[in-house]
């Protein structure tokens, strides 16, 4: 067991976790109503890595920590360059899309709720973003992600077009 603690507590300085949305959703059974919690969790290490995940629970701390082992399974990179993305993007999913440019070094993580939550732990320093569509908070996460997971730095492209990155530039 002490192992098992140590290695916790390392997983733990590893990431970081920020709850986005708690939820209370109840079901109405023949005893009555059934309440549950589901807890919208966004980690990251603020180096290209970030994950999201929902835990459900009759308990709110078990929500959070279902959504934190949920997150941990879904780890996607992102390409950064000094602190902003390389490129301009546009992050889909069902009604939501968020627009992301990147912004001048010193100009700061422009963006609301969980599209700057997202960002932050990404590691992205300065970024713009608008948010058009759909405000819910998952979707918003989910098309943020997808975006993030779309960019291409600029040796990615060249090894892609088989080409030097100066005949890029």
């Amino acid at each position: 067991m002490a192992f098992d603690s140590k290695n916790k507590s390392r997983e733990e300085k590893e990431f970081e976790e920020r709850v986005i949305h708690i939820g209370r959703v109840s079901k109405t059974v023949k005893g009555g109503k059934n309440m549950r919690f589901a807890a919208l969790v966004v980690i990251g290490d603020k180096k290209g890595r970030v994950g999201k995940g929902i835990g459900k629970s009759t308990e709110v701390p078990d929500a959070i920590r279902k959504g934190i082992e949920e997150a941990k399974k879904n780890i996607v990179t992102v390409s950064t360059v000094n602190g902003t993305i390389p490129h301009e993007t546009i992050g889909e999913f069902a009604a939501a899309k968020i627009v992301m440019k990147p912004a001048a070094s010193g100009t700061g993580v422009i963006a609301g709720g969980p599209v700057r939550t997202v960002c932050e732990l990404a590691g992205i320093t300065d970024i713009r973003t608008k948010s058009i569509g759909s405000n819910n908070p998952n979707n918003m996460v989910n098309a943020t992600i997808e975006g993030l997971k779309g960019l291409k730095s600029i040796e990615e492209v060249a090894r892609l077009r088989g080409k030097s990155i100066n005949e890029i530039k």
